[in-house]
């Protein structure tokens, strides 16, 4: 018996977690989404509501500063593609909630003070 296989870990010992990223990560890559009007990072806004690591999955809970937002669309296809960039995630789910409703409060207090709020 050599050395080696002391060392070497069965498949069975190989974290599980292997190349899964970090809810903080998640939010760095989201930061990067911004707001076509605006042009402030949807992270600050308050636009995203919840991150959840799963494996290889990623599901970012969003809304949107009010149903008739025409960036909808464009933000959720750019947060689905940054989150994407990361390494090890293979599969991105972005929903859609309306509950709690956004208002003003959920931005960022710097954010908030910047546009008068």
């Amino acid at each position: 018996m050599s050395d080696e296989s002391a060392t070497t870990p069965t498949p069975t010992e190989v974290p599980a977690t292997t190349g899964v990223v970090s809810e903080d990560q998640v939010k760095l890559a989201l930061r990067r989404v911004k707001d076509p009007d605006l042009q402030l990072n949807i992270i600050d806004l308050g636009l995203v509501y919840g991150i959840a690591v799963d494996g290889t999955t990623v599901k970012v809970d969003m809304t949107l500063t009010s149903p008739a937002c025409p960036s909808g669309p464009e933000l959720m296809t750019n947060a689905e593609t940054e989150v994407k960039k990361l390494p090890g995630v293979e599969k991105v789910e972005v929903n859609l909630v309306w509950m709690p409703f956004w208002t003003p409060e959920k931005m960022e207090p710097r954010v908030r003070a910047y546009l008068g709020f």
